[in-house]
């Protein structure tokens, strides 16, 4: 009898968390003009509760930002979702994420692209991100522990750079590092909003694109306007 009992809990469980994960998707990431079924389908297919710590899994599919220990926080799923269909990466391309957190962004990523390498400054993070990836089979992402803006030992070039964290000014210095010719996306601006924003280098030039405005914790040494050079 009490196993019959913990396989029905077991399955309203299930049903339970199908519907948070639907009333997400049409709720909050669609509405925000996120219509790629590509992007849509991850969220299904990758639960994000596995990638939220255990005493916040039952926010998991809410419209916030969770913390998750290090003082940093997970980006509500809206915003994820449109990072990445802003970035619309191909399956043939190599991703440079900066940001990895609890590796959930970095785990969708591997999804889309070929190869994704995700950068993550606090070391405990950095772990327990490897250790969910590892748990969920993403195999295609690399995890690296280090500072995102410096000089990284990741095999480059890459098709696209993303960052997961606000930054003062564009990184442009990351578009020609590791992504000549590539895009990058990313939330630019100070408290208490930034700008989503796509670039990228055409010739000599800069394509920019804002996007919607939103917010997310700026990212360890991003520049700030007095260090910026074009």
């Amino acid at each position: 009898m009490q196993q019959q009992k913990t396989v029905f809990e077991k399955m309203t469980a299930a049903t339970s968390a199908t519907q948070l994960c639907i009333n997400m998707v049409e709720q909050q990431i669609r509405p925000w003009d996120v219509l790629d079924d590509r992007i849509l389908g991850l969220y299904y297919d990758l639960p994000r509760a596995g990638f939220v710590p255990a005493d916040l899994r039952e926010l998991a599919y809410s419209d916030t930002q969770l913390p998750i220990g290090e003082g940093q926080t997970m980006l509500e799923p809206k915003l994820e979702a449109r990072l990445l269909q802003e970035l619309a990466p191909a399956a043939d391309e190599s991703i440079l994420h900066i940001g990895t957190g609890t590796g959930y962004f970095a785990a969708l990523l591997g999804r889309l692209a070929g190869r994704v390498t995700s950068v993550e400054i606090r070391p405990a993070l950095a772990a327990q991100a490897a250790a969910n990836l590892a748990e969920s089979v993403v195999a295609n992402v690399k995890v690296v522990t280090g500072d995102g803006f410096g000089e990284l030992a990741a095999t480059g070039p890459f098709a696209g750079v993303v960052l997961t964290g606000s930054t003062p000014v564009l990184p442009v210095e990351l578009l020609d590092r590791y992504a000549p010719g590539g895009r990058m996306v990313a939330l630019v601006g100070a408290a208490p909003v930034a700008t989503l924003q796509r670039v990228q280098r055409v010739g000599s030039q800069l394509n920019v694109q804002g996007c919607v405005e939103s917010w997310a914790q700026p990212l360890d040494n991003a520049p700030h306007r007095s260090e910026f050079r074009f």
